[in-house]
């Protein structure tokens, strides 16, 4: 009998199991589920931003790009406010270099402390641009540009307004400018929607409904008659308008907050009300502040009175919240009365089914970050701008952490959808 003889077999045993046991938690972990990054249709890079930083994107019926560059939030956006956008990469200042130019800049030195300029005729610091339903452009500008060192300068009467541009001339058709006490000093009149449909005005020329943004907090709703041009606002300092002061999210892994730096203190990111879109019929507002993660809606109707002595008690108690639905920016929606948002946490676009108050994803991508804006296109495409947005210096004690180029995309629309045509 060899005494080595048991010991060694039992030890090979031990060996082979302790290995086959290695080899199949290798195997596990090899096969482990993970996220595949990706959902939905395939996104298609349209334009490359290699200028200056973008937030909105309008398509024409014809297939036309404008996008926008605010000076209210990059204070290097000083070569234009609006260009067109071309196939070869290259983008033209729209609807002209003048127009573009305000005299002297577009700040107010004779003031003290200093103010926005407040050339009618001039882009002073434009948010956003979206086409309506009669294939007109309408530029939204705050009038409120930022210095190089951060300070956000409050508006003087003639630099915030409504700017409609007719695209077969190239040319401006109408002006509406905000008095102060509808665009405050310290507004932010950030995007828009159109309603043209004749009989819902007396001046039979529709409305426009915007959302006022400011960080300051005096957030709330504009509605503009288009052929008067009286302005007037709607819940002022209501809940679904104002900012989340307890507000998180993070982008990428990347925890967002407004970091200044210079012994400033770091608080919460506090953005309001902003996405903005209407119900396929026209008769609903849909809209939600940067900084929250609640859908609300409101009557259009509603909105539309501000004669009746009741009329802002009626819009307060007018305000439905419908869901959560991740945390956007702008809003979109189309024919089918599917409304869409970005979802930054998820790097993805997300739809809201009116029909059933159900959210889901509709396209998921690497590189969704920021979805700024979005606009449906007559050719049944969803276009949406991504631009960094919470890597902007404000963010990051100083330091500018985007990377150009920035980007355009789009994705083809669900179920047939179209846009919406409030005419």
């Amino acid at each position: 009998m060899r005494p080595s003889s048991k010991p060694f077999f039992s030890f090979s045993l031990l060996t082979l199991s302790c290995s086959s046991l290695l080899l199949q938690h290798r195997a596990i972990a090899q096969d482990a589920v993970q996220d595949p990054g990706v959902y939905g249709p395939p996104v298609e890079l349209v334009h490359s931003y290699f200028d200056e930083w973008p937030t909105g994107i309008a398509v024409s019926n014809d297939g036309r790009l404008f996008s926008n560059y605010p000076l209210g939030l990059d204070a290097a956006n000083t070569r234009y406010q609006v260009a067109e956008l071309h196939d070869d990469g290259t983008e033209t200042p729209y609807p002209s270099v003048e127009i573009n130019t305000p005299p002297g800049g577009a700040v107010n030195y004779s003031t003290n402390p200093p103010t926005g300029a407040n050339y009618p005729d001039h882009l002073i610091a434009v948010q956003s641009v979206v086409i309506d339903p009669k294939n007109r452009l309408w530029i939204v500008d705050t009038g409120r540009p930022l210095l190089s060192d951060g300070t956000q300068l409050t508006s003087t009467y003639g630099g915030p307004k409504l700017v409609g541009v007719d695209l077969a001339t190239n040319s401006v058709f109408k002006t509406i400018l905000f008095p102060p006490n509808v665009s405050y000093p310290e507004s932010y009149p950030n995007d828009v929607r159109f309603d043209l449909r004749p009989g819902i005005t007396d001046s039979g020329e529709g409305v426009a409904y915007l959302t006022d943004s400011s960080t300051e907090g005096r957030n709330g709703l504009i509605v503009v008659d288009l052929g008067t041009g009286v302005s007037w606002r709607h819940l002022d300092t209501h809940p679904s308008v104002r900012a989340d002061n307890e507000f998180y999210l993070s982008i990428w892994g990347e925890p967002v907050y407004t970091n200044p730096g210079g012994g400033k203190p770091i608080i919460p990111m506090l953005m309001g009300s902003d996405g903005i879109t209407l119900s396929a019929d026209g008769e609903t507002l849909f809209y939600t502040a940067v900084s929250s993660r609640y859908l609300y809606n409101i009557p259009t109707a509603i909105l539309r009175d501000h004669t009746s002595p009741s009329a802002e008690l009626e819009a307060l108690s007018s305000v439905m919240q419908l869901t959560q639905k991740g945390v956007s920016d702008g809003l979109e929606s189309d024919s089918n009365g599917y409304v869409y948002g970005g979802s930054f946490e998820t790097n993805s676009v997300n739809v809201y089914f009116p029909e059933n108050g159900t959210v889901d994803t509709f396209v998921r991508d690497p590189r969704v970050e920021w979805t700024d804006t979005l606009s449906v296109g007559t050719d049944g495409y969803l276009y949406f701008t991504e631009n960094q947005n919470w890597r902007r210096p404000g963010g990051w004690e100083g330091v500018d952490r985007r990377v150009k180029p920035y980007s355009l995309y789009r994705v083809p629309l669900p179920d047939g959808g179209k846009k919406i045509e409030l005419v």
